[in-house]
């Protein structure tokens, strides 16, 4: 049987099956433009590339991070490629990120495992947010720490007082997952047109994905 194929405009390889396609306008109308996350100095690779497709899985569309080294590392035998399908963003003033992402309506949110903190349920991830994780020994940095919105923390009955980042990130988002789901809000592109229409015509041009 032929392959039906859709013709696409401009591009070098012309042609993308009309089921990959489909696949990839599905898979930027689900992407979140409203929900972010911020890794502030996360080292460890196995973490980073866990969080990755953990971002990915729920929708995810824009990762950003600060390093206080010199690349980020990403274990592709745990990101699985992930890494490929979401927006990676390096932060070299983390001051001026937040402040700017807090005019832009954004509420910042970071994880601390203190009875001060409220318990991650209790916001409301439908509203514009960024999610922080900080480093994994010293937690998040005090600049970032003064221009959190909210702390949160996940309850806990066990002697250890805190989760590994990654295993933290996908209790979290796939909270945000699960209202968002119940709202609609991955039934409707969120997406600005033009970074919709860049990374389609990016992920269809690509000659590994083109054909499938």
């Amino acid at each position: 049987m032929e392959v039906m194929k859709k013709s696409i405009p401009n591009q070098d390889t012309g042609f993308v099956t009309e089921t990959r396609y489909q696949r990839i306008i599905h898979f930027l109308t689900t992407r979140q433009e409203t929900l972010r996350l911020f890794l502030d100095d996360v080292k460890n690779s196995h973490n980073i590339s866990a969080v990755i497709r953990t971002c990915d899985a729920t929708g995810v569309f824009y990762l950003h991070y600060y390093l206080s080294e010199a690349s980020l590392s990403i274990n592709r035998g745990i990101s699985l490629g992930s890494e490929h399908w979401i927006r990676l963003e390096r932060v070299r003033k983390r001051e001026a990120f937040l402040v700017s992402m807090r005019k832009n309506g954004y509420q910042c949110i970071a994880t601390l495992p203190e009875d001060q903190a409220i318990d991650y349920r209790k916001v409301d991830y439908t509203l514009p947010t960024m999610i922080i994780f900080g480093n994994e020994k010293e937690g998040i940095s005090r600049v970032v720490m003064n221009l959190t919105d909210h702390f949160i923390r996940i309850p806990m009955v066990g002697m250890a007082k805190s989760l590994n980042i990654s295993v933290a990130c996908a209790v979290i988002l796939y909270e945000a997952f699960r209202q968002r789901d119940k709202k609609g809000m991955y039934q409707t592109a969120t997406l600005p047109p033009d970074i919709f229409s860049a990374y389609l015509k990016r992920w269809i041009s690509e000659e590994r994905f083109t054909g499938r």
